[in-house]
């Protein structure tokens, strides 16, 4: 056993946090020691004056170490919170965040009016953050189909699915670029598509933290940033019911084309959505 107690190792680890300028080295040190002991917060409270195992100075300090690099502190931990969820996340999936949260609300709703069952298709789904969040909060009314093109990623939304239990009796998961790894008697068949693909042009100059760790391929569209936008609005009359609807993040300076590409594509309705912040984050469109 280590005679140091969790309150200095908690303070070193706080302060080599801050050395590194990380924004709030209190509350990432007591997630950190969280994943290093399992202790939630609280009880950290009160073992302060514990003695740490060697077994835990080793974890907290390799996780120290590596957010002093600058890993973004989601692959740290190695899980984060989304919406109901505790996801598996690694350098092989993008960092759930908060707005893709407003996109699987907006999917909801969207979902809500459909009378009966409902078919939704999540492409690109890495984490499986939003298809996930999809099976496990409207079932059983829902079959969900989630693709990815990458491996890798598919591999991370498989552990995921398996965390659902038996809500992921509806999720299926299949490798391929966009609509083609769906089945092809899904055409005409899908209430609501939704995804948040990679939007950023590949001039756009990202953080260190997002442009060093997070997958290039998730991230970037190519020169002007719409490209996989248009692959996925222009494909989906063909897959989506009559009254079907498409529901896609979006950069913030986007909103105006691609409302523009919705209506070339025979959407009679498509509204841009705002994120937390009040940014334009969301295409909605429905037939």
């Amino acid at each position: 056993m280590s005679p140091v107690g969790w309150r200095e190792w908690r303070a070193q680890g706080c302060q080599r946090l801050r050395d590194a300028l990380v924004d709030d080295p209190d509350q990432e040190i007591r997630w950190i020691i969280e994943q290093a002991t399992g202790r939630t917060a609280a009880a950290q409270a009160g073992a302060l004056d514990e003695p740490a195992t060697e077994r835990e100075v080793r974890h907290f300090t390799d996780m120290v170490d590596r957010r002093v690099a600058g890993e973004p502190l989601q692959y740290v931990l190695g899980r984060w919170g989304f919406r109901t969820l505790d996801l598996l996340v690694d350098p092989r999936v993008l960092i759930p965040r908060p707005e893709t949260e407003g996109v699987v609300a907006l999917a909801i709703e969207a979902l809500a009016a459909v009378n009966g069952p409902a078919i939704a298709v999540d492409l690109g789904t890495g984490s499986g953050a939003i298809a996930l969040s999809l099976a496990a909060e409207c079932w059983p009314h829902i079959e969900l189909w989630a693709t990815d093109v990458s491996i890798d990623a598919l591999a991370v939304a498989r552990a995921n699915l398996a965390a659902l239990g038996r809500r992921a009796a509806g999720v299926r998961l299949e490798a391929g670029s966009w609509y083609a790894a769906l089945p092809p008697d899904l055409r005409g068949r899908v209430d609501v598509i939704v995804s948040n693909p990679p939007y950023v042009a590949a001039s756009e100059l990202l953080p260190a933290e997002v442009a060093d760790w997070e997958p290039h391929a998730a991230l970037v569209s190519g020169p002007g940033g719409l490209e996989h936008i248009e692959v996925i609005v222009n494909g989906a009359g063909e897959w989506l019911t009559a009254a079907g609807v498409v529901v896609v993040e979006i950069g913030e300076t986007q909103g105006p084309a691609v409302v523009q590409l919705a209506a070339q594509n025979g959407f009679g309705r498509a509204t841009v959505h705002p994120d937390l912040a009040g940014r334009p984050r969301v295409l909605v469109a429905q037939r």
